[in-house]
């Protein structure tokens, strides 16, 4: 068995693990990247990537529907589902080659295509190889939950993993979970001519903030997802083609295909983390805010480290390791500033705190601040008036921002940059954006806080009289 010494040794190339191996390799340390699976991992394969691309498909079919109130005469699009499948594999087949073997080898890292497992504090065997490193870091991310449901394992079910492998179109798409993936599918397949009926435990979006998801789930329903909520799953049951879920209280849903889609679970059982005395549990590893485990030479960044599974996050905590690990630089994570969206149409966007964990943290010291869609003139001239943006203040300083409504993916972007860098309200005020521009939302956010201290201060208004009076 060959013997590999290493400075790092990156496990699963995911987004998180190759920005590592990424980044090491060309500051100079000697890196190995083991991935047991497909490079680029769930984001590029299973999720990010092939989601936004299906749900493209569908805004491209959605906009057939609509355009009346702008004088464009709507019509019913012809659907190939199978060929929104294949822009689904173009999309993917165009970002591969960034995430792929070749290139990082290229690059100067010892690419191994194994599953990984510790043998030691130190050791990991993969590909017929001892892998001896200074520090490793695990980033194997996560897979699809599937809950011991009675029935669920006797019928064919579909998770993120295997429904972009579908070629013809589910008669009736039954969804499992409300959340942003459940709800993303939902959308996408309906506006591809699907019915879909979403079925959810507690309140869909529940994460969220819980106007703005309204305004979402609204928009959802509107175009004929159904979505019953509050329905916890008893059983399922059917053969394909014919599945039937029955929820409490003995409702029973039929649908020819179905997706579970209740949350996600991290990749660690093939790792033998207890070989190496790494700590773990059913949330994932346990790290530190140096993102470091309870084997001070082992890391864990991204879905498996449990502190937010999205693709910036790994991103965001690769960069925080490799200050640590290169640099010995205090380098600790945090999650204040990281936004996230679900990427329905419309679309919701969250970053900070949402308002009521605003109030909760900072009670009636914190003051919300709401607008409309219809406040933007752009807005007004695209007939897209229905959203809202909410920004929670505290001493001047933006804690939270909440949008829902058309690109507010794009538009939560400035308060990332305002609360990553402690700005505060003043920033956001005198900033000039480009007229007419839906970004001109946040700026009008920031004149809402500032107007009363302006415009309704006696004090001010003494103050400009006696200058009117002495200036010449």
């Amino acid at each position: 068995m060959e013997r590999i010494e290493t400075d790092i040794c990156v496990i699963g190339a995911g987004s998180g693990g190759l920005s590592v191996a990424a980044g090491a390799v060309q500051m100079g340390a000697r890196v190995v990247l083991i991935e047991g699976h497909k490079m680029g991992g769930d984001c590029l394969n299973y999720g990010c990537v092939p989601s936004k691309a299906l749900l493209a498909a569908g805004k491209a079919a959605a906009a057939h529907r609509t355009g009346a109130a702008l004088g464009v005469a709507p019509d019913e699009p012809v659907l190939s589902y199978a060929s929104a499948k294949d822009h689904v594999a173009r999309v993917v087949a165009a970002i591969e080659p960034h995430d792929s073997q070749e290139r990082f080898e290229g690059l100067g890292v010892r690419v191994i295509r194994d599953f990984a497992r510790f043998t030691g504090p130190r050791v990991v065997e993969a590909g017929g190889s001892t892998i001896h490193a200074r520090r490793f870091v695990i980033a194997t991310g996560s897979a699809p939950f599937v809950p011991p449901i009675p029935g669920l394992s006797g019928v064919p079910f579909l998770t993120n993993e295997t429904i972009f492998d579908l070629r013809e179109a589910p008669g009736h798409l039954l969804i499992v979970g409300g959340g942003p993936i459940g709800l993303e599918m939902a959308q996408a397949h309906r506006r591809l001519g699907c019915k879909v009926t979403v079925i959810e435990g507690a309140r869909a979006l529940g994460n969220d903030d819980p106007e703005a998801a309204a305004l979402v789930l609204a928009a959802l329903r509107a175009e004929g997802v159904e979505i019953i909520e509050g329905a916890k799953v008893d059983a399922v049951r059917g053969r394909p083609g014919a599945i039937e879920v029955q929820v409490a209280g003995g409702t029973v849903f039929v649908g020819t295909h179905l997706l579970m889609a209740v949350g996600r679970k991290p990749n660690i059982d093939r790792l033998d983390l207890d070989a190496a005395g790494i700590r773990h549990g059913r949330g994932g590893i346990e790290v530190d805010d140096r993102l470091r485990s309870s084997n001070r030479r082992v890391y864990a960044i991204g879905d498996v480290a449990g502190r937010g599974q999205f693709t910036h996050v790994a991103g965001y905590q690769a960069g925080v390791i490799i200050r640590s690990m290169l640099f010995a630089l205090p380098s600790k994570a945090h999650a204040d500033h990281i936004p996230h969206v679900t990427y329905c149409d419309p679309e919701l966007a969250q970053v900070g705190l949402t308002e009521a964990a605003a109030r909760a943290a900072h009670g009636d010291a914190v003051q919300v601040l709401k607008l409309g869609f219809d406040a933007a003139d752009r807005a007004q001239a695209e007939g897209k008036t229905k959203g809202l943006i909410k920004v929670m203040v505290h001493k001047g300083r933006p804690v939270g921002a909440t949008i829902a409504g058309p690109n507010a993916g794009e538009m939560i972007g400035i308060w990332a940059l305002v609360l990553a860098n402690r700005l505060k309200m003043g920033a956001i005020a005198g900033t000039v954006l480009p007229y007419p521009t839906m970004g001109e939302l946040s700026k009008r956010v920031a004149g809402a806080y500032f107007s009363p201290k302006l415009f309704e201060n006696p004090l001010v208004k003494r103050v400009v009289g006696l200058v009117q009076n002495l200036v010449p």
